[in-house]
């Protein structure tokens, strides 16, 4: 059976996988280099199955109208990932999501001119080109990093009183932690990486989950929601803590655009990502207001799907819907409000952002306060 649809396409932002431990420097955001586990690659298989599902199979109501679900046509993809300082962490675990989107088939071959039919290796493997976003060559995908105006803005966070309420309230559960961690501080500038040292270990290390008592990981993981929300917001949609999703909007509206375009073969488009761009995606867009649970840390394998579904009529236009699901123990994707609506026109989709967007590496240099870094010498000679 095949379902009538009315969707043209797809947006997806999504994150990596399960890794080992990773560290970030509090006050700039500067990574270390991590590795993906043999877990991570997993659920990003699997995530790229559910989005299959969703997308390609003819029977989902959600189907793709149009593309083609079997052998990838190439010409229907863009894909894209960050390739920023946790290393080849994010680039590797797209690779495991198109793994599910598009597994092996024998329907990958072809027939040589001696009449041969030669099938693509691992019983049909689909090998999809990805774009890898390189952040000293490319702002978009990780715009956070050696940003001096964003590095201000955490600082003026840390020194708020709500940064110094929290911090006072967390302060007998970091020291009760603090027999757990070793040598890492237990300041609460120091939250994410605590939460991070707490969650990798409890999902790798056996002598631990035996050890920590059971709440532990929990309460680690609320204080580093409100820290992480409270780096990755601001008050304002065009406010600079709100630029790791600011540089990530021109390719959503040119990837929509093309998707609404019947002329362009495009289909679904996807960016692979880390967990910064979803907090300050919910943000911008308000959908915290009627959601408030999904401000903060999205869950490993976790996805945002733009959908662009057809007019309602000949005078209409195109309609943008936003769904999430977060993670692998999330088992559907769960409809998220735009600016309170359940559905906008995509011009007012993009009306509504596009003036928080940063469309250009120069522009970024100006929003950052740059001179040197990541290109930005050239614009300040």
């Amino acid at each position: 059976m095949v379902n009538a649809t009315t969707l043209l396409g797809v947006v997806l932002l999504a994150r990596h996988g399960d890794r080992v431990e990773f560290f970030q420097d509090p006050f700039t955001y500067n990574p270390t280099q991590t590795f993906l586990t043999a877990l991570g690659s997993v659920q990003e298989q699997g995530l790229g199955a559910f989005l299959r599902a969703t997308y390609l199979d003819p029977s989902s109501p959600t189907v793709i109208g149009g593309i083609n679900a079997d052998v990838a046509e190439i010409d229907q993809l863009d894909v894209r990932a960050d390739a920023g300082g946790e290393g080849a962490v994010i680039l590797t675990s797209v690779q495991g999501l198109l793994q599910g989107l598009f597994p092996p088939t024998t329907d990958n071959n072809i027939t040589l001119a001696n009449g041969t039919t030669v099938v693509a290796p691992l019983g049909g493997y689909q090998a999809i080109p990805v774009e890898s976003v390189e952040p000293n060559e490319d702002i978009s995908l990780e715009g956070f990093t050696s940003c001096p105006n964003f590095d201000n803005h955490i600082s003026q966070f840390y020194a708020s009183p709500g940064f110094a309420a929290e911090a006072m309230v967390a302060q007998p559960f970091l020291e009760q932690l603090h027999h757990y961690l070793g040598n890492r501080s237990i300041e609460f500038t120091n939250m994410y990486n605590i939460f991070d040292f707490v969650n990798v270990q409890l999902q790798h290390n056996a002598t631990f989950l035996a050890e920590l008592p059971p709440t532990y990981g929990a309460q680690a993981y609320y204080y580093a929601n409100f820290h992480e929300n409270g780096v990755f917001t601001d008050g304002s949609p065009g406010g600079i803590g709100n630029i790791a999703i600011r540089t990530v909007l021109p390719s959503i509206f040119t990837s929509l655009t093309r998707i609404a375009n019947a002329s362009d073969p495009l289909k679904l488009a996807l960016s692979e990502i880390s967990y910064k761009p979803f907090i300050s995606l919910f943000n911008v867009t308000q959908a915290t207001i009627a959601d408030p649970g999904i401000a903060g840390i999205v869950d490993y394998a976790a996805a945002v799907a733009l959908e662009v579904h057809a007019p309602a009529t000949p005078l209409d236009e195109p309609t943008v819907k936003m769904r999430f699901k977060n993670g692998t123990s999330d088992p559907s994707f769960h409809d998220l409000t735009l600016f309170s609506a359940a559905s906008l026109p995509l011009s007012q989709f993009i009306s509504q952002l596009a003036p928080s967007a940063v469309n250009t590496t120069q522009q970024w240099c100006t929003v950052c306060n740059q001179t040197t870094l990541r290109g930005c010498s050239a614009f300040f000679e």
